[in-house]
């Protein structure tokens, strides 16, 4: 049959009970398929496969982070913490009223706020931006660099086209808790490590 046949084989003949047993275990498993053993690397294919899915989502959106977590209640009752936005970054001009995720210079951190003025300028065609959280009293220059009253087009990461509800707690609870972050590398390491190869 051939090594590519022999491969696909040894997959349609691993029982359901093997199929969990790796995916909870994030382990290689093997199969005995005409007198040879072919090695399934699960790990790699999961690597792999987030690898791709995360720069295919870069490039299919035009944004260099196309999917964002809510860490405030600034937008809220929109917004809440922990939701999750799927951003998109189009050649379109930045209108009032779109929801933007942005940097601020010097901060790692993106902001995801409403914008509320665009100013254009025709002899340079550049654009000034104004945002502000929903949830927020006033607008977001305070929260801007010292002495920049308006972000520029650099500073947008992406527009929200998209959002799923509190999946993204999981992310806030690692980074707020770093003792569960731990625990589960070190669960996952264990695993790793008295898996049967």
């Amino acid at each position: 049959m051939g090594f590519i046949g022999d491969t696909v084989e040894s997959i349609r003949s691993i029982q359901i009970r093997q199929v969990l047993a790796q995916i909870i275990s994030l382990g290689d498993t093997h199969q005995w398929v005409a007198g040879r053993r072919v090695v399934l690397d699960f790990k790699g294919m999961i690597v792999t496969s987030a690898l791709i899915i995360w720069k295919g989502l870069m490039v299919a959106t035009g944004s260099e982070s196309p999917v964002v977590v809510v860490l405030s209640g600034s937008m809220e009752p929109g917004f809440k913490r922990g939701d999750i936005l799927f951003l998109h970054m189009s050649k379109d001009p930045i209108r009032t009223g779109e929801i933007v995720v942005f940097n601020i210079d010097g901060r790692e951190i993106p902001i995801v706020h409403r914008v509320i003025k665009v100013h254009e300028r025709e002899e340079s065609a550049e654009v000034d931006i104004l945002t502000k959280g929903d949830n927020n009293f006033g607008d977001d220059r305070l929260l801007y660099a010292h002495g920049q009253l308006w972000l520029h087009q650099h500073h947008i990461m992406g527009r929200a086209v998209g959002f799923l509800p509190y999946v993204g707690w999981v992310t806030i609870i690692m980074t707020e808790k770093p003792f569960i972050k731990y625990l589960l590398i070190g669960a996952l390491g264990l695993l790793v490590i008295t898996s049967k190869e």
